[in-house]
């Protein structure tokens, strides 16, 4: 499956899914100082940015060392889109346990790692590189895109919610979720018909 710029950027971005990290980013902002809001917001989404960069230029090696091939890769990440999309549409539990201690703000866990550079934008990036490595300059245009709106959306997460409501930013998850759901049976079909049939 053949990305554009565009589609890499949409894929990004519902793979990051920033609405859907507002019910965690918001509770966990509550324990710090309005003045450090900002700041402490900006740093997580430049940690995230630096590990999914870093994934996106390594993502070659990586998969020669674990001796993996792309079509395993293409199945693997669709699989993971897909078990993503699912907690997107109907919940998933265990967001509370991305709980920190009293009074600590959140450094790397878990806003940056895993709430947005996570296992599946880990994988999207890995596969956007080594399946079209000659347009390296585009997915890392898109990256940066898709990590500038993420941090729009948790920078203003307080507006956002106030503004849409509570009911509005769960419907625009679970359509986000639809659509990733559609995306990733393509991954999967992809991997596999390149698999069976060979080609490249």
């Amino acid at each position: 499956m053949d990305h554009s710029f565009l589609s890499a950027l949409i894929l990004l971005l519902l793979v990051l899914d920033p609405f859907g990290s507002l019910p965690i980013f918001i509770p966990l902002m509550r324990a710090v100082p309005p003045e450090r809001r900002t700041r402490v917001a900006l740093r997580e989404v430049g940690i995230a940015f630096g590990v999914l960069l870093a994934f996106m230029f390594l993502g070659e090696g990586f998969l020669r060392v674990m001796h993996l091939s792309e079509r395993s890769l293409e199945v693997a990440g669709g699989v993971i889109l897909m078990i993503i999309a699912m907690r997107m549409i109907f919940g998933g539990g265990g967001d509370s346990a991305y709980g920190l201690e009293e009074g600590r703000e959140p450094v790397i866990f878990p806003l940056a790692v895993p709430l947005l550079a996570g296992p599946s934008a880990m994988a999207t990036v890995l596969l956007l590189a080594s399946r079209q490595p000659d347009r390296i300059g585009e997915w890392i245009g898109a990256l940066s895109v898709a990590m500038l709106v993420s941090g729009t959306v948790l920078l203003l997460a307080d507006r956002i919610r106030k503004l849409l409501g509570d009911s509005v930013v769960t419907a625009l998850e679970k359509l986000m979720g639809l659509v990733l759901t559609a995306i990733a049976v393509e991954m999967v079909l992809a991997g596999l018909k390149r698999y069976f049939v060979g080609g490249v």
